[in-house]
């Protein structure tokens, strides 16, 4: 669901994109870090008369009938520091990119910009 995104920023197509995203997600610590963006989404959309099981019952729903039409996010410098970790764990980012992620300034960027995947996917699945 984060392939049309990816193939936004890098400038390649669709199936690129898929094969790219699915290698990157193979690897546990992309995963992780992906899916504590997605958490944080889900913890800021939680409402005070919305249970954390109805939440991702309305989530698995939405990836079952909305995957396939997932529209990429918009890129900012936050998201971007995302897709880059994403690059880096590829090869296809210079190695001199991970002592900047490295960093405070990074570090928060890199944080930003998972929430902010996390928030548009959680904003497309769940209507």
């Amino acid at each position: 669901m984060t392939a049309p995104t990816y193939a936004k920023a890098a400038s390649v197509d669709a199936d690129e994109a898929l094969d790219r995203m699915e290698r990157a997600v193979a690897n546990d610590r992309i995963a992780d870090e992906l899916y504590e963006g997605l958490s944080a989404a889900l913890a800021e959309r939680k409402g005070s008369r919305t249970t954390e099981d109805e939440l991702v019952d309305k989530l698995s729903e939405g990836v079952q009938k909305r995957r396939s039409r997932v529209k990429a996010a918009q890129l900012t410098p936050a998201v971007s520091a995302a897709l880059v970790m994403i690059n880096l764990e590829l090869g296809y980012a210079p190695e001199m990119m991970r002592n900047a992620l490295h960093t405070e300034k990074g570090r928060m960027l890199l944080d930003e910009g998972l929430r902010e995947l996390g928030a548009h996917l959680v904003g497309e699945l769940i209507k």
